[in-house]
């Protein structure tokens, strides 16, 4: 007979697997008509082609690039382009799933969308770089548009790399385009706070669980696994509120300082790779030894299912915020909810990053800048407007805060499906 324990349960787990779960969860608290559901369960499409690139020393490389489309019933796509070796279309189907709920739950008029091309970027000169995303520009125009699908940074590009794909982009369609992409710098359309939003929208919603569950973030320690842009931004946020972090890491390793670091001394990831954990603290762990920790709060803000069956009972902190896509797989969320260890989830957690896209694509569109100030209060009014939304269905309905939240999304997602009805 087999096992019943999810400790011992298969950890094998991919992104559309865990986002399908999470929408069945979800579908059994709401009264979403099966054929809804059954296209929810999938992509709509799934576009693959394939990157020329020339090569510094003359010689030519192809690699595989994939863009999919969830579901835009309540707007154009909207997701990252990642350039990592590990994408697959798997992968991009179960991150464009995520990226419906994250756009309904904050109430944004986007879909989801998700793509990536299978690259190493250590591998590739700057000169490179610029080549295989303008190239890469030219090879999804058939499938992206500022009305369409608007892609953003994810792993492995930046700033840099929206303003090179929006240059591409606009010199083939003969006029300038900012609203082809978010995340670009400022100078050329982009907005500001919005390589910040993902770490500040952390920040702001662990200060919300904190009051919910009356805690003094004043007297709260906080450990963060992946101190790049997100987990940098989020420590240093809860830092000025008073919290003490205690722990942060980067791919080589984690330090620590029950006392308190000061995290705007150490340098991120992005800033300066190995940094973190060749800084001068008092302890040195691993990452691994970094979640297990004793501590108030638990940001993991580096990558998808690094809180399994395997570590789930020996998580010690008392509240876990997901900086990262997708941290815990199913069978360590089924274990911190017997532990009765709360997850605020990344569908909230980190949707700074397609909240401020969107504030970036309005100012696009509309050919207006907005201050910094008035990206961080308009932020800060969507995070609150989302946690309450997030935090009735929660009170009402007695389930996690994740369920929470994909109730949400998925109540508003189906009702704008009933709405608009299915095309013959």
């Amino acid at each position: 007979m087999a096992s019943t324990d999810p400790a011992h349960e298969p950890e094998e787990e991919t992104a559309v697997e865990t986002a399908r779960r999470q929408l069945e969860r979800a579908a059994a608290h709401l009264d979403v008509t099966e054929s809804t559901l059954e296209r929810l369960r999938r992509a709509t499409s799934v576009y693959r082609t394939t990157v020329p690139l020339e090569r510094d020393d003359g010689s030519t490389e192809v690699y595989t690039a994939y863009r999919a489309h969830h579901d835009d019933v309540r707007g154009p796509y909207k997701g990252g382009m990642r350039y990592h070796p590990g994408v697959t279309e798997q992968e991009c189907i179960g991150l464009a799933m995520w990226m419906t709920w994250k756009c309904a739950l904050m109430d944004i008029p986007f879909g989801g969308g998700k793509g990536g091309v299978v690259v190493d970027p250590k591998d590739l000169s700057t000169d490179e770089k610029e080549r295989l995303t303008r190239r890469l520009a030219q090879e999804l125009r058939p499938v992206i548009g500022p009305m369409k699908d608007i892609p953003a940074p994810d792993m492995g590009t930046d700033p840099q790399t929206m303003a090179w794909f929006m240059d591409a982009y606009s010199m083939q369609e003969g006029e300038t385009t900012p609203g082809i992409v978010t995340g670009k710098p400022p100078v050329i359309g982009g907005s500001y706070g919005r390589e910040e939003a993902p770490g500040r929208s952390v920040g702001i919603v662990t200060r919300k669980a904190l009051e919910y569950d009356d805690r003094d973030v004043t007297e709260t320690t906080v450990a963060v696994q992946g101190f790049g842009s997100v987990g940098a931004n989020a420590a240093r946020y809860l830092e000025d509120l008073g919290a003490d972090v205690v722990a942060v890491s980067d791919v080589d390793g984690a330090i620590y300082d029950p006392a308190g670091l000061d995290t705007n001394d150490v340098e991120d990831h992005d800033e300066r790779p190995g940094m973190v954990s060749g800084y001068d603290a008092p302890e040195s762990l691993t990452n691994e030894e970094l979640l297990t920790l004793d501590v108030d709060v638990l940001i993991p803000a580096a990558v998808g299912n690094v809180l399994t069956g395997e570590n789930a009972h020996e998580i010690q902190a008392d509240l876990i915020v997901e900086g990262a896509n997708g941290p815990a797989t199913s069978t360590a969320d089924r274990i911190f909810e017997d532990r009765e260890i709360p997850v605020i989830p990344d569908i909230l957690a980190n949707a700074g990053g397609v909240t401020v896209s969107y504030f970036e694509w309005l100012q696009d569109i509309s050919r207006r800048t907005w201050t910094l100030s008035r990206v961080n209060e308009e932020l800060e009014n969507e995070m609150l407007n989302a946690w309450a939304a997030m935090q009735t269905e929660y009170e009402n309905r007695d389930v996690t805060w994740r369920d929470a939240a994909y109730i949400v999304a998925l109540r508003r997602v189906g009702e704008a499906h009933d709405m608009r009805g299915l095309w013959p």
